[in-house]
């Protein structure tokens, strides 16, 4: 059994789930760039394909699903983040590279703090992450 998070929320499990239409590519993203590990799957399930990715507990973990009639999702605002923390410096730049390589580069933050430790990246719908060294 999982640990629950506290007895106001008991809780075992966070799911953050974005429709996409663009699967495939939003996966590379967030596995071969940002190096999340796919958790689950599935296809076919009511017309959805889907696919979970998350940190090595499963804890926290992205669901992104795509209808076969098509699953739009505009970006929000360039201030809804996905901010991951890196206490190591070095660790952080080797993923900001691997995703420069597959042709994501950074961008201006909306709000400048993001930018003092950290590097903002949008995935191919537009939405942002931060890649932050700081752990707090």
């Amino acid at each position: 059994m999982r640990k629950i998070w506290s007895d106001n929320l008991p809780v075992a499990q966070f799911r953050v789930a974005r429709p996409t239409n663009q699967l495939h590519k939003v996966v590379e993203f967030y596995r071969d760039g940002v190096g999340l590990k796919v958790i689950g799957s599935f296809e076919g399930h009511s017309g959805y394909d889907g696919i979970m990715l998350g940190l090595p507990d499963a804890s926290y973990h992205l669901e992104f699903t795509q209808h076969v009639d098509g699953s739009p999702c505009p970006a929000p605002t360039k201030d809804n983040l996905l901010v991951f923390y890196f206490p190591d410096k070095d660790a952080r730049d080797k993923v900001v590279q691997r995703l420069n390589q597959m042709g994501y580069e950074e961008v201006a933050p909306e709000n400048p703090y993001w930018k003092n430790n950290g590097v903002t990246i949008e995935d191919p719908d537009g939405w942002r992450i931060v890649l932050q060294n700081s752990y707090t």
